[in-house]
């Protein structure tokens, strides 16, 4: 009986291992910049702006308004700008459901789908998690090179007033992992 129940366990194990993604970190040589508050806004948009084939984002939150300094639309704006040179422009952004509240629920959707309809106008692919998954990244990947991440939303606040703190990564490796796994998402 003993043998069974080792012969099980290891199929299971041998199973699970080569079923699951690996666990192994890669390590990448990148160039590094650190982009605190407001330098993250000023390096996304030139990124953007001289953006050669594709810009991929996905952001937990993108809120765009009307206001005259509003950030986040001068940011729309940009892509909008680089969908019509004739780039690969993609963005997918948080959809939560309504029992997740925790997750701003409607008035979080609101804002991304007041986003996405700006986006879609101007020709953009914008995309929507799952609402049983919550996407909480906040991630550009531009020309396959460039990778922003960090802790700054697409909103006023993130990039204007809070205290919030990003890196661009110069590393093809890695903007193809972090593509990659956007592209599983």
């Amino acid at each position: 009986m003993k043998t069974v129940a080792a012969a099980i366990f290891i199929a299971v194990l041998i199973a699970s291992v080569l079923v699951t993604e690996p666990a192994v970190a890669a390590s990448y040589t990148t160039r590094t910049t650190l982009l605190r508050n407001r330098e993250f806004s000023e390096a996304l948009t030139e990124g953007i702006r001289s953006a050669k084939k594709s810009v991929y984002l996905s952001f937990f939150l993108f809120k765009t308004t009307s206001a005259r300094n509003n950030i986040p639309r001068r940011i729309a704006e940009e892509l909008i700008q680089a969908k019509k040179r004739g780039l690969d422009v993609n963005v997918l952004l948080e959809r939560p459901s309504r029992d997740r509240p925790q997750s701003g629920g409607d008035s979080l959707y609101a804002d991304n789908r007041q986003t996405a309809d700006l986006l879609a106008r101007g020709g953009i692919k914008v995309y929507f998690d799952s609402p049983g998954v919550t996407t909480h990244t906040k991630v550009a990947v531009i020309d396959g090179r460039l990778v922003f991440i960090g802790s700054h939303n697409l909103s006023q606040s993130a990039l204007q007033h809070n205290n919030e703190l990003s890196v661009m990564l110069d590393s093809p490796e890695l903007a193809a992992e972090v593509k990659a796994y956007l592209d599983r998402l």
